[in-house]
């Protein structure tokens, strides 16, 4: 073998390990488990990501595993996690990422994965409560820490009210189901879950977030440690390539029965919650992946009033949280640039 060709094998081999450095062994990610039955549920575009496993279909030939991991303690245990350094994505809604950032969690903010999420009051039916203001010394369900807290904190606000005008206890959210039904507690607040309940005649949903034009609305989105984002960037944009794929496939009218059943078999809530939850959604609001100013506008409102109630110290900025450049990237690769509108305002039904 003569020296040119010795040169051009070296340059491959130490080619091929350069690109393989840069590859991840595993890929953990996290969300907050919903279910109410046996199976994973994170809602959305957890459980298309999680049911169609494409992001394992995208690794599978560098044979790249990826782990995922439901926590039932939902926002503030994966917050636990990503301190650990245990994680390196999640799927949450607004409150916990705010919690983590202020406390010195290094993440970034990657994709959208929902916005305008609808939230209602769930009241024991034995019970005459039909405004926020009623709520007065009631006892209020709530998992402290998530964005049901945040949502609920800022559908009181709305009608000029504060979390001390209630009594908070703090419980998951099955324990919530069981202890609206036990009577043990007097209400709560969240999303569409509760239709089960008011169904069986348990609860009634007097009010909502919609009625309040979109206050105590809650957005999701996709976060990254800033450590795997760095070292891995390659690996990260085709993450989030996927993330954005599953969005489009939501976002999509004909996929509404589709998405309906999706929901109901991995959650195990009857199907009836999420097509009346979805009837009229305009899906392009709900699940557009982008940093428009409706969501970082809203983001950094959800910070403030995270600050204002004590639930964060530290201020932070959600422009310099937000990395756009790889949702950016994934529409290009995917050529969906004209698929979602940029926004300035709640548009969640059509």
């Amino acid at each position: 073998m003569n020296i040119f060709k010795k040169l051009a094998l070296i340059s491959m081999v130490f080619g091929t390990q350069a690109i393989f450095a840069q590859s991840p062994t595993v890929i953990r990610i996290a969300a907050p488990d919903l279910t109410a039955g046996s199976t994973p549920a994170g809602g959305g575009v957890v459980d298309v990501m999680y049911s169609k496993r494409w992001i394992e279909q995208e690794f599978a030939k560098e044979k790249i595993k990826v782990e995922w991991q439901f926590f039932k303690g939902a926002g503030p245990a994966i917050n636990e996690a990503f301190a650990n350094q245990q994680l390196d994505f999640a799927f949450l809604g607004d409150l916990p990422p705010i919690i983590g950032k202020a406390r010195g969690l290094d993440s970034q903010l990657l994709a959208a994965t929902s916005r305008g999420v609808s939230n209602y009051l769930a009241v024991r039916s034995d019970l005459n409560v039909k405004t926020l203001s009623e709520l007065k010394g009631k006892r209020v369900g709530l998992l402290r820490g998530t964005a049901d807290e945040l949502s609920f904190i800022a559908a009181l606000k709305s009608q000029g009210l504060s979390i001390k005008d209630v009594r908070i206890v703090n419980l998951d959210f099955n324990a919530v189901n069981a202890a609206l039904a036990a009577k043990r507690i007097d209400a709560s607040w969240g999303p569409a879950r509760f239709f089960a309940l008011r169904d069986k005649g348990l609860v009634t949903l007097p009010v909502g977030s919609r009625q309040f034009n979109g206050a105590g609305s809650t957005q999701g989105v996709f976060l990254g440690s800033q450590k795997f984002i760095q070292t891995y960037p390659e690996a990260t944009q085709r993450v989030v390539n996927q993330v954005v794929k599953g969005l489009h496939w939501l976002s999509q009218e004909d996929n509404r029965v589709a998405q309906v059943a999706l929901f109901s078999s991995q959650s195990s809530y009857p199907a009836s919650v999420y097509a009346q939850e979805l009837n009229g959604v305009n899906f392009k609001f709900l699940y557009s992946p982008l940093f428009d100013p409706y969501y970082v506008g809203q983001l950094q409102q959800k910070i403030a009033l995270a600050q204002t109630q004590g639930l964060i110290r530290q201020p932070i900025n959600a422009q310099g949280w937000v990395n756009p450049k790889y949702v950016n990237q994934a529409l290009v690769q995917l050529k969906l640039q004209q698929f979602w509108t940029p926004t300035t305002r709640y548009q969640y039904l059509k």
